[in-house]
């Protein structure tokens, strides 16, 4: 991976991206004129990271250009507005206050979705053992402004994390937040999803462990969440009760917390 600019860039452009590269511990070029389709080529088709104002976007050779965008975050919660129901939140049973830790924030529509229903007394923690999604989300969740006052508060709100879920467990106290959700790459994918493309080359793809729900459940006091596909097994072979039966592709386990 590379990282460079928009065309002219300022100062202030040049540095923040230096600062990036830095942070990724990858290598810092200059855009000068060329294009990131040139960039790429010289550098061996490798990724390139552009970091602008307002965005990171990643462009890969073989997949669409990934920036952060709310998408159907965006969605969900204007639903939750509007007093329809949401799948998560249903299912964790989240409420204002609580306290949630997003073990694998990947894209953070979830992390989202949680941290306009906990309000401002509540809490997200979102985990993400990439660094390089880590940063591209981060820097979304801190710039990007939505036109809604509440999302923006929402994302504005999340604490981002650049650790793995393990580690970061074992460190937990017993019983420190109300929530713990687990979304870990599908071992059985959606074929009909193109979502996950650009990110699959940076995303860990490790599966859950039952020490890591073992640890989830010590720390949680309401409720362990599992999401994955609706036909894996990893529901039954971690402990988890499919939490309802649904013609979508994805579904929800939860471990309650008695």
């Amino acid at each position: 991976m590379i990282v460079t600019t928009p065309e002219n860039p300022d100062a202030q452009a040049v540095e923040r991206a230096r600062a990036i590269a830095e942070e990724w511990s990858a290598a810092f070029v200059p855009r000068l004129r060329n294009t990131i389709a040139k960039l790429s080529r010289t550098h061996g088709n490798a990724e390139v990271a552009v970091v602008g104002p307002k965005e990171i976007k990643l462009v890969s050779p073989d997949a669409p250009p990934f920036f952060f965008h709310p998408s159907m975050a965006m969605i969900r919660i204007k639903r939750l507005m509007a007093g329809e129901p949401d799948s998560l939140i249903a299912v964790s049973e989240a409420a204002s206050g609580d306290v949630v830790l997003d073990c694998t924030a990947g894209f953070g529509s979830d992390a989202l979705v949680f941290s306009y229903a906990v309000g401002r007394a509540g809490e997200v923690i979102a985990l993400e053992a990439s660094p390089v999604l880590h940063g591209i989300v981060r820097e979304g969740l801190s710039l990007y402004e939505s036109g809604l006052p509440d999302v923006d508060r929402a994302m504005r709100a999340i604490h981002a994390v650049n650790a793995d879920y393990e580690s970061y467990l074992r460190r937990m106290a017993d019983n420190s937040v109300d929530i713990v959700y687990f979304d870990p790459m599908f071992e059985r994918p959606i074929e009909s999803s193109t979502a996950l493309a650009p990110i699959r080359s940076q995303a860990h793809m490790e599966p859950l462990t039952l020490d890591s729900v073992r640890e989830a459940v010590r720390v949680a006091r309401k409720a362990v969440v599992l999401k994955d596909h609706r036909d894996s097994g990893q529901f039954a072979r971690l402990g988890f009760s499919l939490a309802r039966k649904s013609y979508s592709s994805v579904a929800y386990g939860v471990i309650k917390i008695e």
